[in-house]
């Protein structure tokens, strides 16, 4: 499974989504940062930087004496990012067109390499943990994250993006299925709990943190499940028929837009590890 098969770089607000999502996630990036230890003058990697990811996290943490190298195989994910990396004067920021699996980037290079949500989509755990080791230096740190989906439900209740749990009849809203599909185009769902095996099958002791954010009614980012229901439209529709599919994505959408609904978003699990001397 490749990332285009996943996130469709040419749906219309997708790079809008990635950037705002980027957003939502910069504070958690910084103070994973923070837990590191200090990164000026560092060299370091941010794979499938997609639209923005860390870059501009990574950008302050390094320093002007340092070099961030972003990395994506979709042109449009770089331009995009080059369009930011411009206008912000992110001038230590370096924008490479880079598969993970057949990188053309020199081995031990990288004082740090970041990856966020891409073992869940790719599924290819223990292949892209090799593909960091090879390219972080020795003595350097690997950092990965992933989504845990329990946490994320909305308040009022909101049936048809998280169905309450009941008995008699399956009932099942958009997020629980939303795993299923991508268990179903080939991803990792449970990729947040696997990551730590990842590490410690490493040998590289690992660290954990995790972060759940409280989202304001009318949040852009409430209306995430409808966008990895967009991505996954297919495997959904295999999943509970085109019809139903269609009314939960209808009946979800008036959901959000009521005034009064909030919510909290999936927990976001942080995993860090130094690779050894």
């Amino acid at each position: 499974m490749n990332r285009q098969a996943y996130v469709p770089a040419d749906k219309p607000g997708e790079l809008e989504r990635l950037q705002l999502q980027s957003r939502v996630w910069e504070p958690s990036g910084r103070r994973l940062l923070g837990e590191i230890g200090e990164g000026q003058g560092a060299r370091v990697l941010d794979v499938g930087c997609g639209a923005l990811c860390w870059l501009r996290v990574l950008s302050d943490w390094v320093g002007s004496d340092g070099e961030v190298v972003g990395t994506d195989i979709d042109d449009s994910m770089l331009d995009a990012a080059g369009q930011f990396v411009a206008e912000t004067g992110l001038t230590n920021v370096l924008l490479i067109k880079d598969d993970l699996f057949h990188s053309g980037l020199e081995p031990s290079s990288f004082d740090l390499v970041h990856a966020r949500f891409q073992i869940a989509p790719l599924g290819r755990g223990p292949e892209q943990m090799a593909a960091h080791l090879r390219l972080v230096r020795p003595g350097g740190t690997a950092a990965l994250e992933e989504i845990d989906p329990l946490s994320w439900h909305f308040l009022p209740p909101a049936p048809a993006l998280v169905a309450p749990l009941s008995r008699g009849a399956e009932v099942r809203g958009l997020i629980p299925l939303l795993g299923e599909a991508l268990h179903r185009a080939g991803g990792d769902p449970d990729a947040a709990a696997t990551q730590l095996n990842l590490f410690r099958d490493a040998g590289i002791e690992v660290n954990v943190r995790a972060e759940v954010q409280a989202l304001p009614p009318g949040h852009p980012y409430l209306g995430m499940p409808l966008q990895f229901a967009a991505e996954l439209n297919e495997q959904l529709r295999s999943l509970v028929g085109a019809a139903e599919l269609n009314r939960l994505l209808q009946e979800a959408e008036r959901e959000l837009q009521d005034p009064d609904r909030w919510g909290l978003t999936f927990t976001l699990v942080q995993c860090w590890g130094r690779r050894a001397t």
